[in-house]
């Protein structure tokens, strides 16, 4: 099975080109590269339960153009810029995840934009080859 990579071209702040995919997909694994809470290249105004929305929705939106789903999500990775943000954060989190709840890691690390929370996954869904 051919790797298949999804949003090479794209752009964040400032309209600058950002040199990686926004996922990979080989043999039924999908790898979504950390998402934020952008928009149309800039990072949203809001508090971290506006920005884990947005954060989140970006990661359901990379996931649905590959042809997976929140169940497919077999691990997730987390970083909060604000240690205080866990419990707020962790509650939306539940919103999407509680069903289908993958293993997870969650850091506090300091974000390289400015951000509230950052987000990546591996998802697995079966092929037929």
């Amino acid at each position: 099975m051919p790797i298949k990579r999804y949003g090479t071209v794209q752009t964040g702040a400032g309209g600058k080109a950002l040199p990686f995919a926004r996922a990979v997909e080989a043999d039924g694994w999908l790898y979504v590269s950390g998402q934020v809470a952008m928009e149309d290249g800039e990072i949203i105004d809001g508090n971290i339960i506006a920005q884990t929305h947005k954060t989140i929705a970006n990661v359901l939106a990379i996931l649905d153009e590959a042809g997976y789903g929140v169940e497919d999500v077999v691990r997730v990775g987390v970083w909060l810029d604000d240690p205080r943000d866990f419990w707020t954060f962790n509650k939306i989190y539940q919103e999407y995840f509680g069903e289908h709840p993958p293993a997870r890691a969650c850091v506090q690390s300091s974000m390289m934009v400015d951000c509230k929370v950052e987000i990546d996954c591996v998802a697995y869904k079966k092929k037929d080859r």
